[in-house]
């Protein structure tokens, strides 16, 4: 099983046991306020998240649990293609955490599997979403309006591009 470890977390392939911790960070407003799609009101809807979660990570786990004091607080990886996701349980927040996750997953998707680069969408009005994506390396390289729409409200896209380092020849 594959599992990348940082000073403060754990990033692990998904469980069914954590379908509690979970649902608390799916099921938050103030997480999913700039998701793709509206907050989890029952944890049935986190469950089949989940196993969706638990089958993609075979054969090679691209989208990881992230895990702190033996909690599911969060998830991050590569979701679509070689576009990277992430979500951090709110009382989380502020604290570097998922900084100090893509700073172990990066090297991962480039070293390891061999992702030719990384590409992320986040609304331009999370701030801290941007600020974490630009503090990795990543570079913005356009947007859109109107891209997602979640429960009636529309939102827009900036997109990000992260290639790997290369050495000088």
């Amino acid at each position: 099983m594959t599992h990348l470890k940082t000073k403060r977390l754990l990033l692990r392939k998904a469980r069914i046991a954590d379908l509690d911790d979970l649902h608390a960070v799916y099921g938050d407003p103030l997480v999913m306020r700039y998701w793709s799609t509206p907050p989890h009101d029952n944890i049935a809807l986190t469950r089949r998240n989940l196993k969706r979660m638990i089958a993609a990570s075979e054969p090679v786990v691209t989208y990881f649990v992230i895990e702190r004091g033996g909690h599911a607080i969060g998830c991050a990886g590569v979701h679509m293609g070689d576009e990277v996701g992430f979500l951090l349980r709110s009382d989380h927040w502020q604290q570097g955490l998922m900084s100090e996750a893509l700073g172990a997953l990066i090297p991962y998707f480039f070293e390891e599997l061999r992702y030719p680069q990384l590409t992320a969408d986040a609304d331009p009005m999370n701030a801290a979403s941007v600020a974490t994506l630009l503090a990795a390396g990543f570079v913005k390289t356009g947007e859109a309006k109107n891209t997602f729409c979640v429960d009636g409200v529309w939102s827009d896209s900036a997109y990000f591009t992260l290639k790997p380092e290369r050495p000088a020849a």
